[in-house]
């Protein structure tokens, strides 16, 4: 019993300790606040920075919709990352903990995962560039490698590209070597017409001259009329003729599906039919018998 009364005696008094519930409640309400105030900071930062952004749009001189977007979204990480560190840095002050000591001694750890972490120095530094040069930006359509998709997100460490299938592939930035922009300049979408050698190919190059000039008031995507470039190719059953046109980016393919449709439509209005297989069938029975009564006849 005397045992047991040593162990809780101190323990009573530690949990009546008037002192430390004070200190207790004081660091919680500090702690609550230095979060709340983070938040609203964070917002208020957030929302000053969009703002600014919607007003350069207006401005005669102003850069990409794309670049904005980008920067944006690496704003808004700066500005999150930057405030709960200070905020963490607060919290470690209110518990007493030698603040200057700890960054003191992360410079020093710091410096030294530096020398170790090469590769995430390397892939650092990449999307500081990659940012800074405009290679590419949110919302473009790039190739990087093997991977092909819209660029959903660009960090200083990593960028995320979504596949036209639904995938996210998430690739360091220090991998990028070698991108493919197709988003930077309009597309040219090309299209390959087939025609029967039976048809008339200046009666078929009439007919298709009169549809282009009529397809950019259908189609916004066209920047310019299409143009017949004449015939591409000649195979064992069909004359093929080439139609390109001038697209904004990454529409070429919306717009050649249209083309088609709109040039098959035309040439079956104009009587002009497109080649097809045919199979031509041989009696033999038949042609014996032919044989016979024409050696019969010269007989």
């Amino acid at each position: 019993m005397d045992t047991v009364k040593k162990i809780l005696d101190p323990l009573f008094g530690f949990a009546a300790n008037e002192d430390f519930w004070v200190k207790l409640g004081a660091g919680t309400l500090k702690i609550i606040i230095i979060l709340v105030l983070c938040m609203i900071v964070t917002k208020v930062l957030k929302v000053a920075i969009h703002n600014i952004f919607k007003m350069r749009q207006k401005a005669p001189i102003r850069i990409s919709e794309r670049r904005e977007a980008t920067l944006l979204r690496l704003l808004d990480n700066v500005i999150t990352y930057v405030l709960y560190f200070i905020a963490l840095i607060m919290i470690l002050d209110t518990f007493g903990v030698e603040v200057k000591a700890i960054l003191a001694g992360a410079g020093i750890v710091g410096l030294a995962v530096g020398f170790g972490a090469q590769s995430l120095v390397k892939d650092v530094i990449t999307g500081f560039f990659i940012i800074f040069e405009d290679q590419f930006a949110v919302g473009d359509y790039v190739r990087i490698g093997n991977f092909e998709g819209y660029v959903e997100a660009i960090g200083l460490r990593v960028t995320k590209i979504r596949s036209w299938t639904g995938e996210v592939h998430i690739l360091p930035n220090g991998s990028i070597a070698q991108v493919t922009n197709y988003s930077l300049n309009n597309s040219i979408a090309v299209v390959d017409v087939n025609i029967a050698y039976e048809e008339d190919i200046e009666k078929v190059e009439e007919a298709i001259l009169e549809l282009l000039p009529q397809l950019p008031a259908k189609y916004e995507d066209m920047v310019a009329p299409p143009e017949l470039l004449g015939v591409q190719n000649l195979t064992n059953s069909e004359v093929v003729m080439r139609i390109t046109c001038e697209t904004k980016p990454m529409r070429h393919v919306s717009v050649a599906r249209a083309i088609r449709k709109e040039v098959k439509m035309h040439l079956d209005e104009k009587g002009i039919k497109i080649p097809y297989p045919r199979l031509v069938l041989h009696d033999r029975n038949e042609q014996e018998k032919q044989s016979a009564q024409q050696a019969k006849g010269n007989a």
